[in-house]
Parts: C-alpha cells; sequence; structure tokens
C-alpha cells in the first residue's frame, strides 16, 4: 500500500520530468546522429534524413570557430567561479558578521538585480558601455584606459560585470542560508574564548557553509558554460562578439539561420557533455577531499 502511495504521488513528477527533460535530450542525441538531404534548386523539391553516425560531432569538433567558442567560454568561467563564490561569500560573511547596519535591507538590495531578466540587463548595461552614452568613459579616458568597454578585448570583462551583477545576491542568499544554520552555541563558545571576528570566519563559519560553497559552485559552472543572453544582446553593440562567440551562439545560429539543426544538435550534446565533466568532476573531487 505505501509503495503504491509513493508511486501514485511520484508518478506526476515522473511523467513530466520524462516529457520536458529525457525526451528533449534523446530527440536531440537522435537528431545529432542524422543528416538532412535536400532536392532540388533551394531544395524545394522536397528532403530526405538519412543516418550519419558521427559525423556531425566530427564536424562540430573540426570547426576551429566552435572549438574557439568552447575554450573561450572555458576562460570565461575560469575566471566567473572563483570570483563569484569569493564575492558571494565575502558579501553573506559581512552582512551575518553585522558589520551593516541595515541587513535586510542590504539582502533585498543584493538581491533585487537577479529579478530583472537576463535581456533586460543586458540591454541596460549595453547602454551603460556603449561609448557614446556611458558614463565610464570620461572616467576612463582621464586615466588612459580604453574607453571603449564594447571592444574585442574588454567585451568579456563587461559580460563578466553582469553576470556578477545579476547573480551574485542570489549565491549570497544561498550562502546567507547556510550560515542561519549553525548553532548559536558554536558562536557563544568562541565568544567565550576570545576569538576575533575572522577567526570566527575562517575556524566556524567556512567549514560549515561547505555545503552551500558547492552548491553555487556547480551552478556558476553550468550557468558559465551556457553563457548566451548577454553576448546576443550585445552582439550589435559590439564589435567583438561575433556569430560563434559562445557555443550556445554558435548552435543558435547554425539552428536558425543556417538551418542546419542536426549540426546544431551535435553542438549542443558537445557543450553538455563538457558541462557534465566538468560539473561531476569538481563534485567527485569535493567528495574525495572529504573522505
Amino acid at each position: 500500500m505505501r509503495k503504491r502511495t509513493a508511486a501514485a504521488f511520484l508518478a506526476p513528477f515522473l511523467l513530466l520530468f520524462a516529457a520536458f527533460f529525457v525526451a528533449p535530450i534523446g530527440y536531440a542525441v537522435v537528431q545529432s546522429l542524422t543528416t538532412v538531404e535536400r532536392s532540388g534548386l533551394l531544395g524545394l523539391h522536397g528532403s530526405t534524413t538519412r543516418f550519419a553516425g558521427l559525423s556531425n560531432y566530427g564536424s562540430a569538433l573540426s570547426n576551429p570557430d566552435f572549438m574557439g567558442s568552447i575554450g573561450r567560454i572555458l576562460l570565461f568561467a575560469l575566471i566567473m567561479v572563483p570570483l563569484m563564490v569569493v564575492a558571494s561569500t565575502a558579501l553573506a560573511l559581512v552582512l551575518e558578521a553585522g558589520v551593516s547596519r541595515w541587513p535586510r535591507f542590504f539582502r533585498t538590495a543584493y538581491f533585487l538585480p537577479y529579478g530583472v531578466p537576463g535581456v533586460i540587463a543586458s540591454i541596460m548595461w549595453g547602454f551603460l558601455y556603449a561609448p557614446g552614452t556611458s558614463p565610464f568613459t570620461p572616467l576612463l579616458k582621464a586615466v588612459g584606459a580604453d574607453a571603449d568597454l564594447l571592444g574585442p578585448g574588454p567585451v568579456l570583462w563587461s559580460i563578466m560585470n553582469i553576470v556578477v551583477w545579476q547573480f551574485v545576491g542570489y549565491n549570497m542568499l544561498i550562502v546567507v542560508a547556510q550560515l542561519k544554520s549553525i548553532p548559536q552555541g558554536l558562536y557563544e563558545a568562541a565568544r567565550m574564548d576570545g576569538a576575533s571576528r575572522w577567526t570566527v570566519a575562517w575556524s566556524i563559519q567556512l567549514p560549515l557553509i561547505r555545503p552551500a560553497l558547492v552548491l553555487i559552485t556547480v551552478f556558476t559552472i553550468i550557468g558559465s558554460l551556457q553563457l548566451f543572453n548577454e553576448p546576443f544582446v550585445l552582439t550589435p553593440l559590439s564589435s567583438g562578439i561575433s556569430s560563434t562567440y559562445t557555443p550556445t551562439i554558435t548552435a543558435f545560429n547554425e539552428a536558425f539561420n543556417s538551418n542546419n539543426l542536426s549540426l546544431a544538435a551535435a553542438e549542443s550534446i558537445v557543450l553538455a557533455l563538457v558541462i557534465s565533466v566538468l560539473s561531476f568532476g569538481f563534485l567527485r573531487l569535493v567528495g574525495r577531499e572529504r573522505r
């Protein structure tokens, strides 16, 4: 009876999970193994779908633009992950230490950018970055720095700033929730021993919020490698963002501009494999260190 009851409660979730998660992944895998051949002028005489094996994967992996986008997004993640984790943790520790006078106000203020849709945030920052409208341009010119924040060099850092601005508050709240679960008795014992705030943070808080740090690290790895909204929206404003700037933009253009859904599916699967390897590799590394 209990097994039937549990199965009844799980059935809706399992059906939706299979329909909207497992099935699309399976369809993408199948599509990546096929190719569409069109006949006639402009392909107007019909098309046939045939099995292509791993040829789409070979085309994706031999494409220097696609592999360059993989390298670029790995560099982005290499910088973004520690930056996001350190910034989120520092904000959470400062707020929980009682340094700020209005912690609830600052928690809400830091979280508010997460409520702004990524497209809207990118448009807003695009105006702040554009040389003609940017308030930062005069300041950068005054110190002799590159005033074009959307140029080929600085644009990656500009995108990082948008991502940090939008998601650091969300990750901060995850850390704050973990900090709230620490027993107050540990703080009282530390105060009786004369421990400073730095000692409390380093010896008590950081070890006990390890699960939250692991969680936001995995979130940041996945989110960084799936980067799409920010560079896509900034493309008309920047000469440094191409149609193959990130793997997701490359797959998007292959699917909807070049009408090559099979190659786009293969590129998406390659990106998914990279994300899986890095995410599960990090979790395995963390688990091994704990053991």
